[in-house]
């Protein structure tokens, strides 16, 4: 998985979305295709995901900031999830097309409230 942080750094926003699947408040992110490079995911995540083009934070560029590695539940398929997190800059004035199939909801979120919007 790449998943990406977009942050407001003026306003010290960052975006988060109500993912349908997940049903919890999350960061953006894709599946890393076979063969592609987690920061392509990242280009192409954010397109098909919120209708922009990916720009990497000026603090990190192109480069995770950490990386996560979850085992999934038991079952015949049970492996360990591999995450790559970048962070991106966004403003919040920015004009985003989320994807309706896949969020119930995109809001901007700060650290002064103590938990997401909902």
């Amino acid at each position: 998985m790449s998943y990406f942080l977009l942050i407001d750094h003026d306003e010290g926003s960052v975006l988060l979305i109500d993912h349908r699947k997940a049903g919890l408040w999350l960061p953006t992110g894709g599946h890393v295709e076979p063969g592609e490079h987690p920061v392509a995911t990242v280009r192409r995540e954010v397109q098909e995901e919120l209708g922009t083009e990916a720009a990497f934070s000026p603090v990190t560029g192109e480069r995770p900031v950490f990386l996560t590695v979850t085992e999934t539940a038991p079952s015949a398929d049970q492996h360990a999830d591999v995450s790559l997190w970048f962070v991106l800059s966004c403003e919040v004035s920015r004009v985003l097309t989320p994807d309706p199939r896949e969020f119930g909801e995109v809001r901007w979120w700060t650290p002064s409230r103590r938990r997401p919007p909902g």
